[in-house]
């Protein structure tokens, strides 16, 4: 059987730490910015790590 390909739109989007963590970054943080206020905004900047059955199938798309 092949070798599973790595999701290259996945693999952009997705850090994968030492300890085997994903990273994301966090979503809202286009646009829309001036109604938002500072604090909001501060957090967003923060990546975040996935969680859940999302983890399992977003590592199956990096090949891991």
């Amino acid at each position: 059987m092949p070798k599973q390909k790595t999701h290259k739109g996945t693999a952009k989007r997705v850090k994968k730490t030492a300890s085997g963590k994903l990273l994301r970054r966090n979503a809202f943080r286009n646009h829309n910015l001036e109604k938002k206020s500072a604090a909001r905004k501060r957090k967003y900047t923060k990546s975040t790590s996935i969680e859940g059955k999302a983890k399992k199938t977003i590592k199956k798309l990096l090949g891991a």
